[in-house]
């Protein structure tokens, strides 16, 4: 499909076995559906999802509660995550998504209407644990030349920074040393490659550890 146009038919058919009557272009939308005395049903195309497309079927929900968003359906490794996360904003905004395949058949993701959505108290938690542990302000809004400071980098970087002066020592007493309390844990499992170990208990410092300490030498408030 390479027109917007060309998802009208389907989109049109999809909404006729419905029992709806429905009509191109009017007034300022793209597509309206009518069934008995029920409210009229609209319907925004375009061939790819974007902040257009919302803006003018939020515009939409001003003549009517039952608006909908229709588009290509999306193909390729990041489809289904679009498609998610496309459906959850849909949901908060009251709107239907739907989606047009390369041969014709309409997906309804979701339809128009009041959503509230549910807290998640596990991701509260992390969330603020994390806000926690992170010391001072380190990424200001945004990311840092080398990527998010977390609360892990900076364990991390403690640890680095106490093998660099100490050279190999034992997990016990880095953790001591630091108050990284999981220090052995950390180091063994080395996502950085920032470490290594020398023997049982025992880590060291790598030439990428020294890089890291370089590159993140203000990441520490």
């Amino acid at each position: 499909m390479e027109r917007e146009a060309d998802l009208y038919p389907h989109v049109k058919a999809y909404l006729e076995a419905q029992g709806y009557v429905v009509k191109g272009e009017v007034g300022a939308a793209d597509m309206v559906a009518v069934r008995g005395d029920e409210d009229p049903v609209v319907v925004e195309l375009k061939l790819r999802l974007n902040l257009t497309l919302y803006h003018q079927a939020v515009a939409r929900l001003r003549m009517t509660d039952l608006v909908y968003l229709a588009v290509v359906k999306p193909t390729g490794r990041n489809a289904r995550r679009s498609l998610r996360e496309n459906k959850v904003l849909c949901r908060r905004l009251g709107l239907g998504f739907l989606t047009v395949r390369h041969d014709g058949m309409v997906e309804a993701h979701c339809d128009p209407g009041p959503y509230t959505p549910r807290r998640n108290a596990a991701k509260r938690t992390k969330l603020l644990r994390e806000f926690h542990r992170l010391e001072g302000d380190p990424n200001s809004g945004g990311a840092t030349r080398h990527g998010i400071v977390t609360a892990y980098r900076q364990d991390a970087l403690r640890c680095a920074m106490y093998l660099a002066e100490s050279g190999a020592e034992k997990g016990a007493l880095v953790a001591k040393a630091t108050g990284v309390n999981n220090a052995t844990t950390l180091m063994r499992d080395n996502h950085y490659g920032w470490f290594k170990k020398v023997e049982k208990g025992v880590y060291a410092l790598t030439p990428e550890g020294h890089q890291g300490l370089i590159d993140w030498s203000d990441s520490l408030g």
